[in-house]
């Protein structure tokens, strides 16, 4: 079963969205504020996914994926959103957004990001343990968590498969098209710039200097690689 929250104050989108996604095979949890989607995240722990507009008439979404990334770094977050300016996309995916998908939107286009998301969160690709440790670094793939000099480091799914990448290739470079094609997956459709934000997220956490950074070196005109 697959489950997720359609936080939309306009009825008439919500219904859409929910409508395909039924077809779609999804279970369906509805909110209409920021406060309703946060009480329904309470009474279904078990949601996959969340989708969340930016314009509420209380909270906006931006502060209901902060709220949701303080308790709940495994669930899956889609930004939607009508507005087509680059800060709004770079503050949703900076605030712990996995991914965003701008209005007006196709049925097929949400569901397809949403079933690569899905994926991702329930770790369907993880069948065995394994051990990837470089140095103060040590990354579990079957508990999907990483330890910065034995100290946890609480990572998003999208983060997770970034780390996981880069440290199966350490001192490889790695393009952004590739890094975009092995972490949302080859038939994703959105914008590069979605791996820079992300790049830029994991330098906040995992380097001792985000200005400086040692462990996620970026090669110029190209992308980016583990260690200098």
């Amino acid at each position: 079963m697959k489950k997720v929250l359609i936080l939309e104050d306009e009825e008439n989108i919500r219904s859409f969205v929910v409508i395909n996604l039924q077809r779609a095979g999804y279970v369906t949890v509805e909110a209409g504020t920021g406060m309703e989607a946060l009480d329904k995240l309470k009474e279904n722990p078990d949601i996959d996914v969340a989708v969340l507009d930016i314009m509420l008439p209380d909270i906006d979404g931006f502060e209901v994926c902060r709220r949701i990334r303080a308790t709940n770094k495994r669930m899956g977050i889609i930004m939607l959103t009508a507005r087509t300016q680059e800060m709004d996309k770079v503050t949703g995916l900076m605030t712990g957004a996995d991914d965003y998908v701008t209005k007006p939107f196709s049925p097929a286009e949400l569901t397809a990001r949403l079933d690569a998301l899905v994926r991702r969160v329930r770790g369907d690709s993880v069948a065995v343990s394994e051990l990837l440790s470089q140095g103060p670094f040590i990354l579990n793939t079957r508990n999907r968590t990483l330890e910065k000099y034995g100290e946890r480091i609480r990572l998003t799914q999208v983060e997770y498969s970034i780390v996981k990448l880069f440290m199966q290739n350490p001192g490889r470079a790695l393009s952004r098209e590739e890094i975009l094609a092995s972490v949302w997956g080859r038939e994703y459709e959105g914008e590069l710039k979605i791996v820079d934000v992300n790049i830029r997220r994991l330098r906040i956490k995992l380097e001792d200097n985000p200005n400086i950074p040692t462990y996620i070196t970026t090669v110029w005109g190209f992308g980016y690689k583990w260690g200098s």
